[in-house]
C-alpha cells in the first residue's frame, strides 16, 4: 500500500507541474462569456482521456476506501445529499484541490464564462474522509462507465463526465446547448429517493 501512494503521490505532483506550465490554474472568473471557446490543455486533455485505463485499479481503492472509512455512513443520507447539491445550480462540478483534472475542468468553465457551483470533496483522493469515500463512489454510479475519478460535471441535474467530457462537450458546442436548454433528462439514479 505504501508503494501504491508512493506511486499516486509522484504521479499527482507530475501532473500538477504539466498543468502549471499551462494558464490552466487560472482562477479568475471572467465577468461575462468569452466570444469564442477556450480550449482545454493539450496535455492535461490527454492525460484525462488515458485516466480510463486505471479505472478498474481506483473503482476497487474507492469501494476499499468507503467501506473502512466510512462505516458508520447512511449511503441514503449522502445519496439524499448529492440529489439536493446537483439540483442547486444550473452547472455543478465536485472537484478535488489538488487535482490537475479538476483545475483544468474548472478552468475551462471559467474560461468560456459559465456560472457554476464548485463542491470540492477534499484535496485529493486518498486524502477523502468517510462521507465523502462514501460520496466518490455514489457519484461513480452517475456516469456509464463507473469511474470514480474527479471531477465529475452536472448540467441541469444531469452528469455529463470529467475533464475530457467537459472538454470535448464545450469544444463542440454540444455543452453551451446543454446549458442553454434547460429540457435536460435527469437520470435518477438512487430508487429510493
Amino acid at each position: 500500500m505504501k508503494t501504491f501512494m508512493n506511486l499516486a503521490s509522484a504521479l499527482l505532483s507530475a501532473m500538477i507541474l504539466l498543468a502549471s506550465t499551462s494558464d490552466a490554474l487560472s482562477t479568475k472568473p471572467p465577468s461575462a462569456p468569452a466570444p469564442a471557446i477556450v480550449k482545454a490543455n493539450p496535455v492535461i486533455n490527454l492525460m484525462a482521456n488515458g485516466m480510463t485505463l486505471l479505472k478498474p485499479v481506483f473503482a476497487a481503492e474507492a469501494k476499499l476506501q468507503a467501506s473502512l472509512l466510512g462505516s458508520g455512513i447512511v449511503e441514503q443520507d449522502v445519496a439524499q445529499e448529492i440529489a439536493a447539491e446537483v439540483n442547486s445550480s444550473p452547472i455543478v462540478i465536485y472537484t478535488y484541490g489538488l487535482s490537475p483534472f479538476s483545475t483544468e475542468a474548472v478552468s475551462i468553465l471559467e474560461k468560456n464564462g459559465y456560472d457554476f457551483k464548485k463542491i470540492e470533496l477534499g484535496a485529493e483522493w486518498f486524502l477523502l474522509n468517510g462521507k465523502d469515500s462514501v460520496k466518490r463512489v455514489l457519484l461513480s454510479d452517475f456516469v456509464d462507465n463507473g469511474a470514480t475519478s474527479l471531477p465529475k460535471v452536472f448540467v441541469g441535474g444531469k452528469c455529463i463526465g470529467g475533464c475530457a467530457d467537459l472538454a470535448k462537450s464545450v469544444e463542440s458546442g454540444e455543452f453551451a446547448t446543454l446549458v442553454n436548454s434547460g429540457k435536460n433528462t435527469k437520470k435518477k439514479m438512487f430508487s429510493f429517493l
